[in-house]
């Protein structure tokens, strides 16, 4: 398995994990009577769920089980495969912050994290569609 395959992965993994932990804490909420900024995870739990896991974890298997590229590049370009890891995971950190931020101090002009996020992850789509477009090969090819 490649290295940024498994990087992909475990990466997934974490996102995963914080993900339903994150979903345990929005849904105990009104239970445990915790304080109500805390429905602003409520988008943090959605994108750590979709993004850092299932995106993630299907840019993984796609970087490793696609059609080869070339014998030469097997995989295509492991610069934009990296380039999109860092991309994705740079802006699922900044919307995981940007978030409650924004909730808890909307005037305090935090929206500003949460666009940058939302750019990093379009370029990290970006950038992974370049990388897996040419494995995608014609019928009988």
């Amino acid at each position: 398995m490649p290295h940024l395959t498994r990087l992909f992965i475990k990466t997934a993994l974490i996102y995963f994990a914080a993900a339903l932990l994150t979903g345990v804490v929005v849904a105990a909420r009104p239970v445990l009577d915790l304080p109500a900024p805390l429905v602003a995870l409520t988008p943090v739990y959605f994108h750590l769920l979709m993004l850092g896991w299932a995106t993630q974890l299907i840019f993984g298997v796609v970087h490793w089980m696609f059609p080869k590229q070339s014998r030469d590049k097997p995989r295509g370009s492991d610069r934009l495969a990296a380039a999109s890891y860092a991309l994705l995971n740079g802006g699922l950190i900044l919307r995981a912050a940007g978030e409650p931020l924004q909730a808890v101090q909307p005037s305090a002009g935090w929206g500003w994290l949460l666009a940058i996020s939302a750019l990093l992850q379009w370029l990290a789509g970006l950038a992974f569609v370049a990388h897996a477009w040419p494995r995608v090969k014609p019928l009988g090819a």
